[in-house]
């Protein structure tokens, strides 16, 4: 549904910013590029995991789709 895709968009780019600043912080902390990419792989993934698969929790509205109407476009 539509709310659903704003819901898990929503949550896509809070979370992307917040794990962008986190991994640049725990890199240059650590002064390390392999810290900060890995960083931001884990977030990425774990992201993922949360907003790809087909969750309930973004269903809530679903849309009604119109019935066929039959062969009258023959």
């Amino acid at each position: 549904d539509f709310k659903g895709q704003k819901t898990a968009d929503d949550i896509v780019r809070v979370v992307l910013i917040a794990s962008t600043i986190l991994s640049f912080v725990i890199g240059f902390a650590f002064s390390s590029l392999m810290i900060t990419m890995s960083t931001f792989a884990l977030c990425t993934v774990a992201l993922s995991l949360v907003v790809l698969p087909p969750w309930p929790m973004f269903n809530h509205h679903p849309v009604t789709w119109l019935s066929v109407q039959g062969d009258s476009q023959k």
